[in-house]
């Protein structure tokens, strides 16, 4: 990088991958045909330089600038340098983090391949709200969870608020879409795989009865709805997390978090 391109106007069209970052409906239309997605905030971008995306562009203040020098001075990519004025007429709205970028999205990955050498894998059926699906991907890189499989109805984790709520951890770990689903499970069997569904069910074991051994598939599902029975046929074991009377259920990244930690291996205690 050559060093900072300023931008004067929010219509110049070397930062139109960050207009009208608000609306959803453009987004969707702009994003997949464009094969980018929008990654926002220091730290997001902080993760998206050290992954394996590749970085369009970048557009920041410039005390996020100087705030980020260091990490943007490899890159390639052009990076833009606007007033908080100008930043937030171009995304549509007062963008108060002061920097976004856009990264090209990867090749679909292959289930097979994103699993090949995970000792746990998070399987996600019909998860549709992007702070959800943000919230269990940035539990799953925390606490040792190798990848993510999710269903053709689960909501797009490059989405800018999955991103977001993941604080880029969506960007680390490896995820894949199975279809025919769930047909498409069976290959974590054959994979050798023990394919543990988490439910409410009053006849599931405890969560604790999990543990660090063997490899294991956690399947979950969206909340309220949860499993279907479909999928809930493919595992072959059932576990759920105890609560008190009158408690329905847990987030499902909250639940998801908890049955990471019972996968995790152990760690040395601090001194």
């Amino acid at each position: 990088m050559d060093g900072p391109i300023p931008i004067d106007s929010p219509a110049d069209p070397r930062v139109s991958d960050y207009a009208s970052l608000n609306d959803a409906e453009l987004r969707r239309r702009v994003e997949p045909a464009g094969a980018m997605f929008i990654a926002e905030g220091v730290l997001v971008i902080r993760q998206l330089v050290a992954s394996p995306y590749p970085v369009r562009s970048v557009l920041v203040t410039e005390a996020r600038y100087r705030e980020l020098e260091h990490v943007l001075a490899p890159l390639r990519a052009p990076v833009y340098v606007a007033t908080p004025q100008v930043l937030s007429q171009v995304a549509g709205f007062d963008l108060h983090r002061g920097a976004v970028a856009s990264g090209a999205r990867l090749p679909a990955g292959d289930p097979a391949s994103v699993v090949r050498g995970a000792r746990t894998v998070a399987v996600l059926e019909g998860l549709n709200d992007h702070e959800n699906i943000g919230a269990l991907f940035r539990n799953a890189a925390a606490l040792g969870v190798d990848a993510v499989l999710l269903s053709p109805t689960c909501a797009d984790p490059l989405y800018r608020r999955s991103v977001r709520v993941s604080m880029g951890c969506v960007l680390r770990v490896p995820f894949a879409t199975v279809a025919p689903w769930p047909d498409g499970l069976g290959m974590l069997t054959a994979a050798g795989f023990e394919v543990v569904a988490l439910t409410t069910a009053p006849d599931a074991e405890p969560v604790d009865a999990l543990g660090p051994a063997g490899r294991v598939a956690l399947l979950l599902g969206a909340e309220g709805p949860g499993l279907t029975p479909a999928a809930l046929a493919a595992a072959g074991r059932r576990v759920t997390v105890p609560m008190r009377p009158g408690v329905d259920s847990l987030n499902v990244a909250t639940a998801a978090a908890i049955a990471f930690h019972h996968r995790a291996l152990p760690t040395t205690p601090r001194r």
